[in-house]
């Protein structure tokens, strides 16, 4: 009974934007369907989300998954000709969509629980789960011995290491900030980690294989750099035995993602009712089950909990301290990754 007077406040309330969630509710069952980029069933637990939409509003769902950059090119280019509601994005990226005009603001309900630093003050954006930047290690091609446990230990070891696509997806643009900030750097500096970089490319020890399900399965990465989040839910998939996901001891980067609904979107209405949908508890705790940490403060279930990294791994890891010195480097980061990096591999 609580929950239900519980929810017939929140869908009874007025927005910010003089709606009421049952009429968002009532116009986005009208529109049908949401359609999402970046968003696949496998990150982050999105499949149980998508599920439950279809269940209650009876809102259809397609995807096309693509990197954090890519979505807002995509938003920009196809402009009033959108084929895309929303997408979910990394923190870094999200004061670029907002610049680059490509987005509108929706508030949900939940607004006051969520951080300052973790929204965006006109409700363009508002991150709905962090994740912290980590190894993940595959156990057949690595003895147990070897495995590094932070990034000096990586350092010293001969194993490739597989960041990603540095400089357009958010997840390896972030893993070269928790290496600068493990090797005394910041937002404003990440030439430690470039250097870093450098040196294990000199050595031949920097793949370009992505460090994505379907490459691990084939054993084709021997130290992934990854979120959380996706190291666990790729290790719980594919074999729990196989795969270690550890936080490297000596620092890293505790960052999140967020929605971004398309100014243009054809379905604007099922986009705001799914934005609030991944902030109530239900929403929440699908993330928790993909080993997203929601960022709203809710009990979780015992069973989601132990399977998560355990705390004391995350004693140095540290949020962006200045996301416009970070906007700033981010947005030169493939091009100094390229000069600098991948010009070295052997």
């Amino acid at each position: 009974m609580k929950k239900i007077i519980i929810l017939t406040i929140l869908l009874s309330s007025v927005l910010s934007y003089g709606e009421t969630l049952k009429e968002i509710e009532k116009k986005a069952q009208k529109e049908g369907e949401v359609l999402s980029v970046g968003m696949p069933d496998n990150w982050a637990n999105w499949k149980d989300t998508w599920g439950q939409l279809k269940d209650k509003y009876n809102l259809k769902h397609s995807d096309t998954d693509m990197s954090s950059a890519q979505e807002i090119a995509k938003f920009k280019n196809e402009g009033k000709n959108a084929t895309a509601d929303i997408g979910d994005i990394g923190a870094g990226f999200a004061n670029i969509a907002v610049k680059q005009n490509v987005t509108q603001p929706y508030k949900t309900s939940y607004w006051e629980e969520v951080p300052e630093w973790a929204k965006d003050k006109d409700g363009h954006w508002m991150l709905a789960y962090t994740g912290t930047i980590a190894f993940i290690v595959d156990k057949d091609k690595v003895p147990e011995k070897d495995i590094p446990r932070s990034w000096e230990q990586l350092k010293n070891s001969k194993l490739k290491v597989s960041p990603g696509e540095v400089g357009t997806a958010a997840q390896a643009s972030s893993a070269v900030l928790a290496a600068a900030y493990a090797l005394g750097g910041d937002e404003n500096n990440i030439e430690p980690a470039i250097k870093y970089f450098a040196n294990l490319a000199k050595e031949g020890r920097v793949s370009v294989v992505q460090p994505n399900i379907q490459n691990l399965e084939r054993g084709e990465i021997e130290v992934g750099l990854i979120w959380d989040f996706n190291g666990l839910s790729y290790r719980d998939t594919i074999d729990k035995e196989r795969y270690e996901v550890l936080i490297p001891s000596d620092g890293s980067l505790i960052s999140g993602y967020t929605t971004i609904i398309n100014k243009w979107a054809k379905n604007p209405n099922a986009a705001k009712l799914t934005r609030e949908y991944i902030f109530s508890d239900e929403g929440q705790i699908n993330l928790a089950k993909g080993n997203a940490r929601p960022i709203r403060k809710i009990e979780l279930p015992k069973e989601i909990k132990e399977k998560m990294i355990p705390d004391e791994q995350y004693k140095n890891v540290r949020a962006i301290g200045n996301q416009e010195d970070w906007d700033k480097t981010s947005k030169n980061l493939g091009r100094v990754w390229q000069e600098e990096v991948l010009v070295n591999r052997k």
